[in-house]
């Protein structure tokens, strides 16, 4: 019996017949759950049908800079990587990050009939009923060599089983180190024999539209069996080792660096001196336990349990670490590329981890608040990685990717995150530092300048036009650079954070900056047309655009419609609402706009669904994307507390409920950002503007779970209290904290940090005071 069966047999099992018994969204039991490990209850195959390259996740650690995993699909970033109902291996990889991807090798056996075409027709096709996939584990037969590969993993080593056939065939493992592989083509590929059980290699990863500099990737090889001999393909440039004969079981270790074939090295011997396999997988699984862990629920059915601790997985990983174990990272921000050193404690290690991520466009009602209240130390990482990238290439990133810029989505994104973590008292050293390095990105020249992806201009974000007309034209006139050139989206954006960014001048005492960017929030206004109650886009003249439907996708707004977007002011939900008519007035239009949405399942859903039905992009909110997936909180701040609840519940069983590999997240999941929001909307806390004001609230809505226990890093215990609510008790009516009736549907960041117990009394009936 294999490691995995010994150690979460249960666990997977209940999985694997989930998998295989229903591919519907909406199965639910009434079984309840044993006592599993929260690591046991994780459904890694979630919606991976719509997989996209950075999406999936199995023998890799939280965050690790190894994923490795077997991709059926590798060409593009999107629907590549594992796709679920493609059944066909291309190979197992090491890299599944935000535009980086590399390292693909696949064993193989040979004789005379393939010995020819090995390098070329390689695939082989697999079954789901002989996988087993867990967090730290990934396991799967290649039909067509009759190979069992096992997969694990440490942060930065990836460990392969490989048990190959007695069959007279020859063992051998393929590296294809050229070709297309997810969103990058790897060249350049070399690989060369150290000694008898030994390899190094270095391969290239092609630049990108987004990534405008290729990264080079290092990598070490160890194998517990001797190497026969190492051939290369001249056509492909991709090599091939035969291993000793009569090697049957074999382990394989695969070190990787973005600095040097030394530090790859040197991260194997940091993090991988023994050959157990086994205790890798154990050592993996209770890695993700310990933060999995950190909340636990009870109550509900198997399904919504299982559901729940996938979607925190999610919101753990995809953003990879790029740093080495010795604290070396590689710096691709100036002219030439240079390999960094991070600051190291008294113990020489290094202070924190560097990263590869996507944007944190859209973290304000996502991450900000779920790793800032249940996991600051993640959080504190990822600001001081933003800051190293400030203090080599002069300027705070959003989503920077090979140690470089990639200027991916729009605004300053990075700015609300970074004030959340001071205001919560993660960061609070260098704060004027940290201010000054922010403020650069709202003023000419900074990263609001630039759109989407516009690495040599600074015209496509039209700041210009921000500061000198309170809004941003649509279509800006000097013409396309980048992408995600949508004026009355970018407006909204850059007045959310500037906002937040006064929030920290305020705390700093800047009362000069605190007016100035205090007026430049107001700018939303701008762009709202009170004649016909929305946002709507205007031009370099002031002018409304003509023929304008709020319906219309991405007409002005970004990977939206002005329906969904009108409500993008998470720092002032009251002024928009006056400039409705009231707060009656926009209770009544967001209301309905969630009855037509409820229709179409509160999503404009994937990118097939909407081939099918393009009516999805016309959605009034969309809980497939992150532009309106604050909405259901808006209800809150204007006085109806009772619809964010039922709202929120609606969405929450709709959107985020149920398993199934063809579906999940109904749209763009983004590297944690919609498993974060599940979580949070499941457990009944949010934050509307992203917890970036002095002592952020966290606005209350419908628990999902009868008990929910969530382990603070300070050592105490937030514990919420929903008897009830799993069968149907939407509505909150009565609230309790720490025995004492407390009349708010909001409670302060200093309150839920002491611990303690908040006790809802669930309704089916709404309260309204």
């Amino acid at each position: 019996m294999s490691l995995f069966s010994k150690i979460s047999f249960y666990g997977i099992c209940l999985l694997l017949i989930m998998a295989f018994t229903s591919c519907e969204t909406k199965v639910e039991s009434k079984q309840k759950v044993t006592a599993l490990e929260p690591v046991d209850l994780v459904y890694p195959q979630l919606d991976t049908e719509n997989s996209r390259w950075f999406f999936f996740s199995s023998a890799s650690r939280p965050f690790g800079m190894v994923n490795l995993s077997p991709d059926t699909e590798v060409d593009g970033a999107w629907g590549s990587g594992y796709r679920y109902k493609v059944d066909t291996v291309q190979g197992f990889s090491h890299i599944h990050a935000w535009q980086l991807s590399g390292l693909s090798v696949m064993p193989v056996t040979v004789d005379d009939s393939n010995a020819k075409s090995i390098y070329t027709d390689f695939k082989s096709k697999f079954s789901h009923d002989k996988e087993k996939v867990a967090p730290g584990y990934h396991a799967l037969e290649l039909e067509k060599y009759n190979i069992d590969v096992e997969l694990t993993s440490t942060k930065r080593v990836g460990l392969h089983k490989y048990s190959f056939p007695k069959n007279g065939k020859r063992a051998a493992v393929l590296f294809n180190l050229n070709g297309m592989l997810g969103p990058n083509k790897n060249t350049d590929g070399l690989l060369e024999q150290v000694n008898e059980t030994s390899l190094q290699g270095e391969l290239l990863i092609a630049e990108t539209s987004r990534r405008p500099k290729a990264t080079k990737l290092f990598f070490t090889i160890d194998l517990n069996t001797e190497i026969a001999s190492l051939e290369k393909d001249d056509q492909t440039g991709n090599y091939l080792i035969f291993l000793k004969e009569g090697a049957d079981e074999v382990l394989m270790k695969a070190g990787i660096s973005y600095t040097s074939i030394k530090n790859a090295k040197g991260n194997t011997n940091t993090e991988l001196q023994h050959w157990d396999f086994d205790q890798v997988v154990k050592d993996s699984q209770s890695e993700w336990n310990t933060l999995l862990s950190r909340i636990k629920v009870e109550g509900g059915t198997e399904i919504a349990q299982k559901r729940f601790y996938t979607d925190l997985w999610h919101a753990l990983q995809g953003r990879r670490i790029i740093s080495d174990a010795d604290g070396a990272y590689p710096d691709n921000t100036g002219e030439s590329f240079r390999v960094g050193q991070l600051p190291l404690n008294k113990n020489g290690k290094p202070k924190f981890n560097h990263y590869n991520s996507d944007s944190f466009w859209g973290a304000q009602w996502t991450l900000n608040t779920l790793w800032g209240l249940v996991y600051p130390d993640v959080m504190e990482e990822f600001v001081h990685s933003m800051l190293q990238y400030y203090k080599d290439g002069g300027m705070v990133p959003r989503g920077p990717s090979g140690g470089n810029y990639t200027y991916v989505m729009t605004g300053a994104s990075s700015t609300p995150f970074i004030v959340t973590a001071i205001q919560k008292g993660i960061i609070t050293e260098d704060l004027d530092g940290i201010y000054e390095a922010l403020k650069k990105n709202h003023m000419s020249g900074g990263i609001m300048a630039k759109a989407g992806y516009e690495h040599n201009t600074i015209l496509g974000g039209g700041l210009e036009y921000y500061l000198k007309n309170g809004y941003v034209p649509h279509p800006i006139p000097e013409g396309k650079f980048g992408g995600h050139q949508d004026g009355a989206s970018m407006t909204m954006e850059y007045a959310y954070q500037d906002w937040t960014l006064a929030q920290l001048a305020k705390k700093l005492g800047r009362k000069e900056d605190v007016d100035y960017f205090l007026k430049r929030s107001q700018n939303y206004k701008n762009v709202f047309d009170t004649s016909i109650g929305w946002m709507r886009p205007k031009d370099v003249d002031g002018k409304w655009q003509e023929d304008y439907s709020p319906y219309e996708h991405e007409n002005g707004f970004i990977e939206s419609n002005g329906a969904q977007s009108t409500w993008f002011v998470p720092h002032d939900p009251e002024g928009l609402a006056q400039l409705m008519g009231g707060n009656s007035t926009a209770v009544e239009k967001l209301d309905q706009q969630f009855k037509t949405a409820q229709k179409l399942g509160f999503t404009a859903g994937n990118s097939h669904a909407q081939e099918l039905h393009p009516e999805y992009r016309n959605i009034p909110i969309n809980y497939g994307n992150q532009p309106s997936i604050q909405t259901a909180f808006i209800f809150n701040k204007l006085g109806r507390p009772d619809l964010t609840q039922y709202w929120s519940r609606q969405v929450t069983s709709t959107v985020f409920g149920g398993l199934s590999p063809s579906t999940g997240y109904n749209g763009d999941e983004d590297q944690g950002l919609m498993g974060s929001l599940a979580v949070l909307m499941k457990i009944g806390l949010f934050q509307m503007n992203g917890g970036t004001e002095e002592n952020p609230k966290y606005e209350f809505g419908s628990p999902s779970f009868e008990k929910v226990s969530i382990t603070l890093q300070n050592g105490k215990n937030l514990i919420l209290n929903s008897p009830g609510t799993s069968s149907g008790n939407v509505y909150v009516k009565n609230i309790q904290l720490n025995g004492e009736a407390y009349d708010e549907y909001n409670i302060t960041h200093d309150l839920l940090s002491k611990g303690g117990t908040l006790d809802f009394e669930m309704a089916a009936d709404a309260v309204l005071e």
